[in-house]
C-alpha cells in the first residue's frame, strides 16, 4: 500500500522502497540534460525500466551504476625526474 508520499508502507514484510525515478530526476542527479539520459537509455548504458513511453528508474540501481562507473584515481608513474636518483 502507498502513503502520501507514495512510497510503499512495508505492511508485506519488506522495507518500504523510495518511488521510481523519472528522468527529469535522474538528469538532475546526474547533472546532466535530459538529451543525454535518454542517449543512455538507447545505448543501454543506464538501468531503466520502461511501460510504453515511460521511463522509470530504481534510485539504489542509479546510484549503484553511478559508483560502478568511477575511476580510481591514478598513481604517479616512478622512474621520472622527481623519484630521488641522481641524474
Amino acid at each position: 500500500m502507498q502513503n502520501k508520499t507514495g512510497e510503499h508502507s512495508g505492511t508485506d514484510g519488506h522495507p518500504p522502497r523510495p518511488p521510481l525515478m523519472d528522468i527529469e530526476a535522474v538528469a538532475r542527479r546526474l547533472a546532466v540534460g535530459i538529451r543525454y539520459v535518454r542517449r543512455l537509455v538507447t545505448e543501454k548504458r543506464i538501468p531503466y525500466y520502461k511501460w510504453g513511453h515511460l521511463l522509470r528508474f530504481e534510485p539504489d540501481e542509479i546510484e549503484a551504476w553511478i559508483d560502478a562507473t568511477k575511476m580510481p584515481p591514478r598513481r604517479p608513474e616512478s622512474g621520472g625526474p622527481s623519484d630521488g636518483r641522481a641524474a
